[in-house]
């Protein structure tokens, strides 16, 4: 994503059921090597929505007010080594090639 956007890549913030698995969001932040971020709301996608009415109506006066809603439950940072990194992605690339041989 990065070398496509062109635009460095500071953290990823997540939402929905599967963010409320610790492993999980450690495992991404560490094959990601950035940190990941965590909502304390854990369906924010709609509340995006939401706000975006509430700025458009003229509920919120600009998208400051609305980013110092923002609350964060817990962030991961990556703290994998980069040996370990790499034979696991090695691993997922086989798995992912084998997977496409099944189609």
């Amino acid at each position: 994503m990065v070398e496509n956007a062109s635009i460095p890549f500071r953290e990823m913030r997540v939402d929905g059921g599967p963010t409320r698995n610790n492993f999980l969001m450690q495992f991404q932040s560490d094959m990601l090597r950035t940190e990941v971020v965590r909502s304390n709301i854990e369906e924010v996608s709609a509340l995006g929505s939401a706000f975006m009415a509430g700025l458009a109506c003229g509920f919120w006066n600009d998208l400051e007010e609305i980013k110092a809603l923002r609350k964060v439950d817990k962030s991961f940072t990556p703290n994998m080594a980069s040996d370990e990194i790499e034979k696991l992605y090695s691993g997922w690339k086989v798995a992912v090639k084998r997977a496409r041989l099944v189609e």
